[in-house]
């Protein structure tokens, strides 16, 4: 989008905590554990994954589990809730002045969500633990969704509300607002269908990061009838952006 893009306010890390596959190094036994039950929830899912696989890679005895967490259930869910929270540091959202164009906010938003979803070249553990539960969900997610999610989604309606000068009802918003969401999840769900689907060299470039966002703000733009419908794409200009902005399965 002419104007928007390069402005933003986003910065990737594209770092996982710990470095390379280590559970990060705390004081805290209870973080020890959530962060090694994180990881063996995501890799083998809630079944496969034993209490005491968890407690060995935390360095703490098996009972420690029952101590801070109950049992292996409750385990899980704080684990979830531990990887949104990760997550969420490591990119966390916009803050705008109060002055900021309702159109940069949607634009920003967009390129958050993008980031905290493609911004890698492999998924750290949070982004598979929550993909997981987002796709085979258990009790864990209706507190995703409720402590976390729901947050997120209420200031992405409010930023199109505001786009829209409050002339849209609720119900329209809110499919606007799945609409962008699920946009970018595709990306993430089924990166690797993407890549079967669209050529190698227009993958590359139409899709890479900043292209998606610019594209998924217009498309939304366009769709609230703040901008005018979408046109071809200007000419690729050279790229010297790693390859992590590729979509990956």
């Amino acid at each position: 989008m002419p104007g928007i893009r390069g402005q933003t306010t986003v910065v990737a890390t594209g770092v996982e905590p710990g470095g390379a596959g280590g559970v990060p190094p705390a004081d805290d036994p209870r973080d020890r554990i959530l962060s090694a039950a994180g990881r063996e929830f995501a890799d083998r899912g809630y079944e496969a994954a034993t209490v005491r696989d968890i407690c060995a890679a935390a360095d703490v005895n098996v009972a420690a589990v029952n101590y801070y967490f109950g049992d292996k259930r409750r385990l899980y869910v704080e684990s979830v809730k531990h990887a949104h929270r990760q997550r969420s540091r490591q990119m966390p959202l916009p803050v705008w002045p109060p002055e900021t164009p309702p159109e940069r906010k949607l634009h920003d938003f967009v390129a958050n969500m993008l980031e905290r979803m493609l911004g890698f070249t492999e998924p750290p553990w949070e982004v598979r633990l929550l993909l997981r539960e987002v796709l085979q969900p258990t009790e864990a997610c209706r507190e995703l969704v409720e402590d976390y999610i729901r947050p997120h989604y209420g200031q992405l309606v409010a930023i199109l509300d505001e786009l829209a000068g409050g002339r849209l009802p609720a119900p329209q918003l809110r499919r606007v607002a799945l609409g962008i969401i699920g946009h970018c999840f595709l990306y993430r769900a089924a990166g690797g269908v993407v890549g079967m689907l669209v050529p190698a060299d227009e993958l590359a470039t139409l899709h890479a990061l900043p292209d998606l966002a610019d594209h998924v703000t217009g498309q939304a733009l366009a769709a609230l009838g703040v901008a005018p419908p979408l046109v071809p794409p200007a000419p690729t200009r050279a790229r010297t952006a790693a390859p992590r902005t590729t979509p990956r399965g």
